[in-house]
């Protein structure tokens, strides 16, 4: 699915979709500000096991996550084909390393699935829900929901 003027006007919205292993995701396209390639991190002591680092972005240190394993998923070993999405989670900018970005996706929330029962407390408490097109079934995924220690820093 595509852009189309008429899921906008119906109340569509706009998401990123990226591929963290043989699974798929999506973002709400506002909070990407960015996609760059790749770009070794500096570790930093005493952070969480899903804190890759920090990369200097234009002069800003910009702190990188392997969402595959923030999301409990394998970690990921970083390769030149790997991007890095810059997200704003709450009011905090951040990379969220990915496998790619495959999309943008215009879909109305009548595309979306609510996320199945049987999927764990964790999964549910960051997936919005499944959206199902094109023999593709993608996971919507709300940001601040898997960040919620960004917005408690913050305060």
């Amino acid at each position: 699915m595509t852009y189309t003027a008429k899921a906008i006007s119906q109340g569509g919205r706009e998401l990123i979709a990226f591929r963290i292993g043989d699974q798929e995701f999506t973002v709400n396209i506002m909070a990407v500000r960015e996609i760059r390639g790749w770009t070794p991190a500096t570790p930093m002591p005493h952070t969480p096991a899903y804190m890759m680092g920090v990369i200097n972005l234009r002069g800003a240190v910009l702190p990188i996550i392997d969402l595959s394993a923030r999301l409990g998923m394998k970690p990921a070993q970083p390769t030149a084909r790997h991007v890095i999405i810059v997200a704003q989670v709450h009011d905090k900018i951040v990379g969220l390393l990915v496998d790619a970005v495959s999309d943008i996706l215009t879909i109305t929330d009548d595309n979306i699935q609510p996320t199945p029962e049987v999927a764990s407390d964790l999964e549910r408490s960051f997936a919005r829900g499944i959206i199902a097109i094109e023999n593709r079934m993608i996971c919507l995924v709300e940001l601040e929901a898997i960040f919620p220690d960004i917005e408690s820093e913050a305060a």
